[in-house]
């Protein structure tokens, strides 16, 4: 890092290069240093901005990469193709706006997810389908099975963001080597959440090849089950969007994978306001989820300086009526 930098307390993008689509404006994101929450440690905590892409979140990344990749398998054509995808939100939002006019998209979601999404999907055109939270994975009606029962219709594809190779393999090739030349390669830990795994597998991926005592850590909301040994496998309900899991994804490679740090949804909550208030990060839930793990790590990590880079995915703008609504906050979690 440069003095400069180390003033700034950011890396900046490359500079912008002229683009004649979306696509061109993905990635290359900024790494800001977090200071507030390391002001009495000699650690450094990194923040990956990647509510800084076209649509607001890191799954711009792996949209582009799976359309290509279908497109490249002829598995899509374009103005024929009907995409389908189980989401966040936040996938879908990429899909919609990659896809353009080229493509329609059917996205599938749960009734977890608050309007400010299911507003956004249709603002970019997509359709939006809703299913229960509250249903057995064998269920039809199970969001996953909804959205591979659409996909089986005529003239229609499941992306399947959750088994897709091209998901990590955006990651593999763009947000990992960015996150190593950002910080020269002097990096220790990262800390992410994991909703398909796409991110955190692939960065991971690329970053244990080059430096294998890397650790990675996964951060995950208190109900999900990736902190679970096997025989402790019963998911419950949790309010943080996106990461988590009440089963095991494809992409999960254990292999990969140092330490799994559990946050409960207010201290997630409580971090995102945190983060809005003193850093100036407009952030959702997954990223304040990511945060407060990392100061857990932090915490109990040696006296030794250690720089740690933790991946916002999103920004606060699709939680205006849940985690930044002191309302909603009282309701749901009783905190102000």
């Amino acid at each position: 890092m440069t003095n400069a930098q180390e003033k700034a307390g950011a890396h900046a993008p490359r500079a912008p290069i002229p683009s004649k689509e979306i696509a061109g404006l993905i990635g290359n994101t900024p790494l800001v240093r977090i200071g507030s929450l390391t002001a009495h440690v000699s650690h450094n905590l990194w923040a990956k901005c990647e509510f800084m892409n076209p649509t607001g979140s890191v799954k711009d990344r792996a949209a582009i990469a799976m359309i290509r990749a279908a497109e490249q398998a002829r598995q899509i054509v374009p103005h024929t193709s009907v995409l389908v995808e189980a989401t966040a939100g936040n996938t879908g939002v990429g899909l919609a706006a990659v896809a353009g006019s080229q493509y329609r998209l059917k996205c599938v979601l749960t009734d977890k997810f608050g309007p400010d999404k299911v507003n956004l999907l249709q603002a970019w055109g997509a359709e939006v389908i809703i299913c229960p939270s509250n249903v057995d994975h064998s269920d039809p009606q199970f969001w996953l099975n909804r959205a591979q029962s659409l996909g089986n219709e005529d003239h229609h594809f499941y992306i399947d963001q959750f088994s897709n190779p091209a998901n990590p393999e955006a990651h593999y090739r763009t947000t990992g080597p960015e996150i190593w030349e950002q910080t020269s390669g002097k990096i220790d830990a990262v800390v992410a959440g994991f909703g398909t795994g796409g991110t955190l597998m692939g960065v991971a991926r690329f970053l244990k090849e080059r430096r294998p005592e890397i650790r990675i850590i996964i951060a995950d909301p208190i109900g999900s089950i990736l902190r679970c040994p096997p025989e402790e496998l019963t998911p419950k309900p949790y309010l943080v969007e996106g990461i988590g899991s009440s089963f095991f994804p494809t992409l999960f490679d254990p292999t990969l994978v140092d330490q799994v740090i559990s946050v409960s949804d207010v201290e997630s909550f409580e971090m995102c306001i945190r983060l809005a208030r003193q850093e100036g990060l407009f952030v959702g839930g997954s990223a304040g989820c990511a945060v407060a793990a990392a100061v857990k790590y932090l915490s109990c990590s040696s006296n030794r300086p250690a720089n740690i880079v933790t991946i916002l995915p999103d920004g606060g703008d699709r939680y205006i009526s849940t985690i930044y609504s002191p309302k909603w906050r009282q309701e749901k979690c009783q905190m102000i």
